[in-house]
């Protein structure tokens, strides 16, 4: 649906979606994260490559750690699980009782060579190639887009609703997507209205379907959606499937990493491939994500542009950026390569650097595995930079 109504402004649907925190795929972003803050809060220079599969009663841990830090695997993986509230078998999976199994190496001595032989901190090369995307628009406050804004809250609400006791029959897997109508104008995105609403939540066997949605009508979708937004024509898909008893890792297998565009934009923007969780800043997928933001967040808040996408790229045992890269989609004043210049001038995008000014050896990335990694004040990538120019 593209409905033109003149040259200059244009209306278009567009969908993002979010997952709970007991989707089997955001599981192991969890446990992946959990283990890399166990490490970096003992060692903060520790090399953490740790991904998870989840299956039904069972966890398995793989990758490549080096660490000054002795780690309990067993005991955090449990924890992680209990919390996320896998506390049954018949949820598919039971802290108490499931297998963890681990098979994690030492990091490969080629790359430790190429990331920090005889280099300061701030000069350290990157632990991989690659490229990454950072991506802001002035539509929301936190310059996200509004639809995975939006999706994020509809499942942190179903959260909370089962955490605080009042939803008992809540179980930790779902699902939320919401399409949006938006006025596009010279290159700016304005959210107009939601179009539909689907959400898939996780259910105990004894409770009704009726009972269900009306629940998530009056609890969920009515607090989280602004009244504006919502109208007669929007359309609401609650529990679509009418029946989600099975669910977590016995239904759908999970791994860390699946989950890349429920974790940046929504779709929106672009993606450079690299997932996040699991990876200590000296991965560049991860920490050039980071940066890569908070440039782009920094030029819309300093009213550069009112949308813009960044992109940056890197390569093995290099520090600093191979190329960065600007599109402002027209909504600046200025052009590209004058943003550019003024990205150049403010911000210092070598890996060592980034890690310094954003505090990226802090244990701070559990936080991060569930609702996405942008759009939260409390994390450093989201205070935007001062810039002079």
């Amino acid at each position: 649906m593209s409905i033109h109504t003149s040259k200059k402004e244009k209306r278009f649907l567009f969908t993002s979606e979010s997952v709970a925190e007991g989707h089997s795929d955001k599981v192991c972003d969890q446990i992946s994260d959990a283990i890399l803050d166990a490490h970096l809060s003992i060692d903060p220079d520790a090399k953490v490559a740790c991904e998870c599969v989840a299956k039904t009663g069972m966890i398995l841990l793989c990758g490549e750690i080096t660490s000054q830090a002795t780690v309990d695997y067993q005991q955090i993986v449990r924890e992680t699980l209990r919390r996320i509230g896998y506390d049954d078998s018949s949820k598919g999976l039971d802290y108490k009782t499931c297998t963890v199994l681990v098979a994690l190496e030492q990091q490969c001595k080629e790359i430790k060579q190429a990331v920090s032989h005889g280099k300061s901190d701030d000069d350290i090369g990157a632990g991989d190639q690659g490229l990454m995307f950072g991506y802001a628009s002035d539509e929301t406050e936190e310059c996200m887009p509004l639809t995975i804004l939006l999706a994020h809250k509809l499942a942190a609400r179903i959260k909370s609703l089962e955490r605080n006791g009042t939803w008992p029959w809540v179980r930790p897997d779902g699902k939320t997507q919401v399409t949006m109508e938006y006025k596009e104008s010279n290159g700016a995105v304005e959210p107009i209205r939601v179009h539909t609403l689907v959400i898939s939540v996780h259910h105990a066997p004894d409770i009704t379907l009726q009972q269900i949605r009306k629940e998530l009508m009056e609890k969920v979708v009515k607090e989280v959606i602004p009244e504006k937004y919502l109208d007669e024509r929007t359309i609401y898909h609650l529990l679509p499937s009418e029946k989600f008893v099975e669910g977590g890792p016995k239904s759908d297998a999970g791994l860390t990493g699946r989950k890349i565009i429920v974790d940046t934009y929504g779709g929106w923007g672009a993606h450079g491939g690299g997932a996040f969780s699991g990876k200590d800043p000296s991965k560049v997928d991860r920490s050039a994500a980071y940066a890569a933001r908070w440039v782009a967040k920094s030029l819309v808040k300093a009213g550069l542009c009112r949308r813009v996408l960044i992109q940056l790229s890197y390569a093995i045992g290099l520090s600093h950026p191979l190329a960065i890269s600007v599109f402002h989609y027209g909504t600046s004043d200025r052009s590209e390569e004058e943003l550019l210049e003024i990205v150049q001038k403010n911000f210092d995008l070598r890996l060592g650097a980034i890690i310094r000014e954003l505090d990226l050896k802090k244990p701070i990335y559990q936080k991060t595995a569930c609702y996405g990694h942008f759009g939260r004040e409390e994390f450093t990538w989201e205070r935007p930079k001062k810039l002079v120019y």
